[in-house]
């Protein structure tokens, strides 16, 4: 009896799938690489500097100046505002020996921060820069580029929490108001030597990353000498003391 013959699969026709399964798969991996993420609108390179802006926390004419140039997407900026910056503000700004001005510094790699910074910015237009500074430090994880590609939605919740005008802030977030001013602050912090986040520049020193509390108020009393030594009036130079009159020349005694 004669054995019925099985056809085998055609190895043509298999490897003619393979390769149709690979081009789709480049094409869509090409696709989702070069398409604009959702919900992030593109800087525009060509967009000139503005002023520089830092936001000031505590009195003005405080001894002690500090800037700190910081990334809101940055971890050890979250974990400086978060951890030890509530010491700083407790024991050094509240008691009046530090004035600290905060500088959006938005670096290339993370791709939420400037969204991030124009809605901290937006908010301190209506008076609440702490208030909003300070959530989105602590919610880095619910809007970061690791948890979305649209941070707008998780933003406009932690500004609603602050109690400012909601429809005055959308108008300025959406319209990137303040992105002009962050080019200032990244221009201005380049020029003070800035080269990482966060860098805080201390009276007369740059100190770069993530420094504890002990460190950073060692170089507040640092600066603090310096600046009682600056404003002490220099000592005028002593007088040189008076000639004392020549002495007539004794007479000679008679014979």
């Amino acid at each position: 009896m004669a054995k019925s013959v099985q056809k085998k699969p055609s190895s043509t026709r298999f490897v003619g799938l393979i390769m149709l399964v690979a081009i789709v798969g480049f094409a869509a991996l090409g696709y989702a690489v070069s398409r604009p993420r959702a919900g992030i609108k593109p800087v525009d390179p060509k967009l000139p500097a503005g002023t520089a802006v830092g936001y000031l926390v505590g009195k003005a004419d405080a001894p002690v100046q500090v800037l700190e140039f910081g990334d809101f997407e940055c971890p050890a900026c979250g974990q400086w505002a978060n951890l030890t910056e509530p010491d700083v503000r407790e024991r050094l700004i509240n008691t009046g020996q530090v004035a600290f001005r905060f500088f959006a510094f938005p670096l290339d790699m993370h791709k939420n921060t400037w969204p991030a910074s124009n809605a901290v910015a937006c908010a301190a237009d209506q008076g609440k820069f702490i208030e909003m500074h300070d959530r989105v430090f602590a919610a880095q994880d619910r809007w970061n580029s690791e948890a979305t590609d649209n941070p707008k939605a998780a933003l406009t919740q932690l500004a609603s929490e602050t109690g400012i005008d909601m429809g005055k802030w959308e108008t300025c977030f959406d319209a990137q108001t303040h992105y002009a001013s962050f080019k200032g602050n990244i221009e201005e912090g380049i020029r003070r030597g800035v080269s990482q986040t966060p860098s805080f520049i201390i009276g007369s020193k740059m100190i770069p990353g993530n420094i504890p509390f002990d460190e950073f108020k060692k170089y507040v009393d640092e600066a603090a000498v310096e600046a009682a030594a600056a404003s002490k009036p220099a000592k005028s130079p002593a007088k040189a003391p008076a000639d004392a009159p020549a002495k007539a020349p004794a007479k000679a005694a008679k014979p």
